[in-house]
C-alpha cells in the first residue's frame, strides 16, 4: 500500500498533538509495510527512516511562510505577518492563502508521486488532498483530529474553516474519527453519513520516556501539572480557577503550566490577581526531554479540556506513571477506565478529585496499577490496523 500523506507538522517541528500523531501512525503504518509519502507544507530539517517526506515549498511557485501553525487563527496569522513585516512576494497575507498555495501544488505532487490513496490530517490539508484526488482519481481519506467547533471551545466558529472541513468531509471516501465523540459531532454538524465514518482511536508511543522525578520543586512541594495549548478548548482557566480552591487547602501545591497560546496573558493577569502567582509556574511550550521530566515530576496530571476529540497527553502522563484527571468531554475518556474523570466546567469537583490524588496516593497508585494493562492496548499499531482495513474497504 502506497499512500500520499497530507500533514502540516512533524516532530519536532511540532506545535501540538497533530504531529505527535501524524508521526505515531506513519512509523507503525510502515511497520504494517504502508510506504508513506509525508508532504509538508514548507522544508524542515527532519528525518525519518520509515517514510519519504515530499517538501511542497521545494516548488519555485509555493512558499509557506514560517509563522504558520496548524492552530493558527486568521487574526493571529495576519497580526504576527504584519509584524514580521516579511517581504517575500511569495508569501500569502493570510491562512487561507496559504492553504490555496499548497493546494495547488498538491496536484503537481500528485501527477508526479506513485501511490494508491491519499491520507489527509485536518482542515489545513484538506484543499489540498481534494485537489490531488481530482488530479489523480484516487480515493481519498480524511483524518479529523479536531473540529472547527473544538478549537474555538464552543463560542462561535470561522465560517470559511468551516466550509473547508466541510468541503473535506463531502469529498472523501471514508472519514477517519480519532473518537466517537469525534464522529458524533462530524454527524450532526456536518451532516456527514454515519456509515462513512470510521473511528481509530490514537495511540501512545513508550519510546524516550523519562522517570526522573526529583526536582528542587518536589522538595516541600506536591506538583499538579497542565499541558496543553493555552486556549479555550483546552481549559486552561479552568484548571487555574481549581488551583486556587486546592490550594486553600493545600497550600504546599505548585501548578506547572506548560504550554503557550492566546489566553497565556489573561492567564497570568488571572494568577497575580487571585492572588496564587507564587503557586502557579508559566514553563512555555515544553518538548522532548524537559516535556518527559515534566510529566515524571508531577503528582497528578489534569486535561481540563472543553471539548478534546481524543487526548494523546494523559496517556503520555501515564506512561511516566504519572495519575491523571481528565475532562469527561474527550475522546480519550473512551478508552482510559483507571482515572478519574470531571467535567471541565465543574471546577469544585476538579478541585476535589485534585486533593484526594495529594492527600491519598493511595489512590493514584491504584489507577497507576491498573493502567498499566490498559496502556499496552492503546498503541498506534492498532491504530494502523483500523486504516489498513480502512484503505482496503475501498473500491479501486
Amino acid at each position: 500500500m502506497r499512500v500520499l500523506m497530507f500533514g502540516w507538522e512533524f516532530p519536532p517541528y511540532n506545535s501540538g498533538g497533530l504531529g505527535t500523531a501524524c508521526k505515531g501512525l506513519a512509523k507503525a503504518l510502515a511497520k504494517k509495510g504502508a510506504k508513506i509519502f509525508f508532504v509538508m507544507p514548507r522544508k524542515v530539517d527532519v528525518d525519518a527512516d520509515y517514510l519519504e517526506f515530499i517538501f511542497a515549498d521545494k516548488s519555485k511557485h509555493f512558499v509557506v511562510n514560517s509563522l504558520l501553525t496548524p492552530y493558527s487563527s486568521v487574526q493571529s496569522y495576519a497580526e504576527r505577518y504584519i509584524e514580521e513585516k516579511t517581504s517575500n512576494s511569495l508569501y500569502g497575507q493570510d491562512l487561507f492563502e496559504e492553504i490555496e498555495r499548497y493546494a495547488r501544488v498538491a496536484e503537481s505532487i500528485a501527477s508526479s508521486v506513485d501511490f494508491d490513496v491519499i491520507h489527509a490530517h485536518d482542515w489545513m490539508t484538506f484543499k489540498a488532498a481534494c485537489r490531488a484526488k481530482k488530479v489523480s482519481k484516487k480515493k481519498l481519506v480524511v483524518h479529523v483530529h479536531a473540529t472547527e467547533f473544538d478549537r474555538t471551545g464552543g463560542n462561535g466558529f470561522n465560517a470559511k474553516v468551516y466550509e473547508i472541513e466541510k468541503q473535506g468531509l463531502e469529498e472523501a471516501d471514508k472519514v477517519i474519527a480519532v473518537s466517537n465523540y469525534t464522529k458524533r459531532k462530524i454527524i450532526e454538524v456536518y451532516g456527514i453519513p454515519e456509515e462513512k465514518i470510521c473511528v481509530a482511536h490514537n495511540g501512545v508511543e513508550f519510546e524516550n520516556v523519562c522517570l526522573e522525578r526529583a526536582h528542587k520543586l518536589k522538595e516541600k512541594n506536591k506538583i499538579v501539572l497542565f499541558v496543553g495549548r493555552l486556549t479555550l478548548q483546552k481549559g486552561p482557566d479552568y484548571f487555574i480557577y481549581a488551583a486556587k480552591k486546592v490550594l486553600e487547602l493545600k497550600p504546599n501545591t505548585i501548578f506547572l503550566v506548560a504550554g503557550s497560546g492566546d489566553m497565556e496573558c489573561f492567564l497570568i493577569n488571572k494568577v497575580a490577581e487571585m492572588g496564587i502567582a507564587d503557586r502557579v509556574l508559566f514553563t512555555g511550550f515544553l518538548r522532548g526531554r524537559e516535556l518527559s521530566r515534566a510529566y515524571a515530576m508531577a503528582d497528578v496530571y489534569v486535561m481540563p479540556s472543553v471539548s478534546e476529540p481524543f487526548g494523546i497527553s494523559p496517556l503520555e502522563a501515564l506512561t511516566h506513571q504519572t495519575p491523571v484527571l481528565i475532562s469527561k468531554q474527550s475522546g480519550v475518556s473512551e478508552v482510559l477506565r483507571h482515572c478519574l474523570k470531571a467535567d471541565f466546567w465543574d471546577i469544585d469537583e476538579i478541585a476535589n478529585k485534585i486533593i484526594a490524588m495529594l492527600s491519598f496516593p493511595e489512590l493514584g497508585d491504584c489507577m497507576l496499577e491498573n493502567s498499566q494493562e490498559e496502556l499496552p492496548k492503546i498503541t498506534w499499531e492498532k491504530t494502523a490496523e483500523k486504516c489498513m482495513e480502512v484503505y482496503s474497504s475501498l473500491k479501486w
